[in-house]
């Protein structure tokens, strides 16, 4: 009878590192192994390399949302004066804007004005949207004023406009020109109402990392843009800042109770919300994608297995006449397969971790053979592609590739496990 060992004993290491390393004179499938091998390492470089993309895309669109605008805005719903004309602007924005900043986990309240006008420098035209806030307000948005990224001084903030970088290429103006801004809505005359028209000074040119928000935004002192946009004593929001952007929703019913009578709150989950849905969804589907590729990848150690099982057929029959049990063949066979899925997992750890951590100069390479124009920020918004690593994408890729592999491995262990070694050593 045969006398029974512990399981993954040495010599079962040693009969399986023989088996992977023989070659195929001697029987073995080295080829077999490397193509499993290789596919593995692919298969799970893809699948982090993906996963690392799509945490870098959200993070970084989610960065600019919040590091270029509010958490959550609070508007008008609209009144009507005594004749008859619908108002939806705040009179008594200081004193709502005071109350919302009581509330707990805001940390930021402020009015502001808004206005689309067109923008004339250099013989040139763009529409922008103006934005009219204090110079301390300006200061709580760190896309905006960012030492890093902006140029010129904001602190003469007072003097001047502060215009995003696309706005400021788009009519090849900067520090020190002037922008000439032209309002549809401006000076009441008998004769009906005239445009707007003033020049004004670029005093900053700041960079937010959204092609839309550069391309698009102008800021304005927050008493100039009262004038010019005929809001004396009045504001068109209230932005608001809170601890916790992320988890907006927690602090909606506190804000527009703190807001009062005839306001509405708009979160930046409202505004981006089905972006980040379909996000969300696409990379469900990425990973059920990859994940079927990882299959099959694996599904290349069960072939090159069972071909190692047929080779090794006498060498079985030996090992059972000389006492090995079925357990020990199993393992056996069951190390070479894991062996083979634990070096491809691995492998591909290394270069999709590679890949994230250098991927500016990679894809600075790809847009440099492709002749440039491979990534397009007016389309994407972002004006690179961003990649993140995050440790819980790493290890999902890892369980699921080893997971596969160990998975794979058992029925051709099992076959080997169960052959008869009469059958098998009875043509020997």
């Amino acid at each position: 009878m045969a006398r029974r060992t512990a399981p993954f004993a040495g010599f079962e290491w040693m009969i399986a590192w023989r088996y992977l390393r023989a070659k195929r004179a001697e029987g073995g499938v080295s080829v077999m192994t490397w193509i499993s091998l290789v596919g593995i390492t692919l298969a799970v470089f893809a699948l982090i390399a993906t996963l690392a993309v799509r945490s870098g895309f959200r993070a970084e669109f989610v960065d600019t949302i919040l590091g270029a605008n509010a958490h959550a805005s609070v508007y008008s719903g609209g009144t009507q004066d005594a004749a008859g004309n619908s108002i939806r602007t705040f009179q008594d924005f200081e004193e709502r804007a005071a109350r919302i900043a009581e509330v707990e986990g805001v940390t930021h309240a402020a009015a502001i004005v808004r206005g689309q006008v067109m923008a004339n420098a250099n013989g040139r035209n763009s529409g922008v949207e103006v934005f009219g806030t204090r110079a301390e307000d300006l200061q709580t948005l760190p896309r905006i004023v960012d030492p890093e990224t902006g140029i010129g001084n904001i602190d003469e903030y007072d003097s001047g406009i502060a215009i995003g970088s696309g706005v400021a290429r788009e009519l090849g103006v900067g520090l020190g020109d002037q922008v000439k801004l032209i309002s549809p809505d401006g000076v009441k005359t008998a004769f009906g109402q005239s445009p707007r028209v003033k020049s004004y000074d670029v005093i900053y040119v700041f960079s937010a990392g959204r092609y839309d928000i550069d391309r698009t935004r102008i800021y304005m002192p927050f008493e100039e843009a009262q004038l010019y946009f005929n809001r004396e004593g009045q504001a068109d929001e209230i932005e608001v800042m809170v601890e916790n952007p992320e988890n907006i929703g927690q602090y909606r019913a506190a804000i527009a109770a703190a807001a009062g009578e005839g306001a509405y709150l708009w979160t930046w989950q409202d505004a981006s919300g089905g972006f980040l849905s379909a996000l969300e969804v696409e990379d469900n589907v990425m990973f059920v994608i990859l994940s079927i590729l990882v299959l099959i990848a694996a599904m290349n150690i069960t072939s090159g297995l069972i071909m190692l099982v047929k080779n090794k057929g006498r060498d079985i029959g030996i090992l059972r006449t000389m006492g090995l049990t079925e357990g020990a063949v199993l393992r056996v066979f069951f190390i070479c397969g894991a062996f083979t899925g634990i070096i491809g997992t691995v492998a591909g750890v290394i270069l999709g971790c590679l890949f994230a951590i250098y991927i500016d100069p990679i894809f600075s390479a790809v847009n440099f053979v492709a002749g440039g124009g491979v990534w397009d920020p007016s389309v994407r918004g972002l004006y690179q592609l961003p990649a993140k690593l995050e440790f819980g994408d790493v290890m999902s890729a890892v369980g699921l590739s080893l997971g596969l592999s160990f998975l794979v491995t058992i029925f051709p262990a099992r076959r080997a496990a169960r052959m008869n070694p009469v059958e098998a050593l009875r043509y020997e």
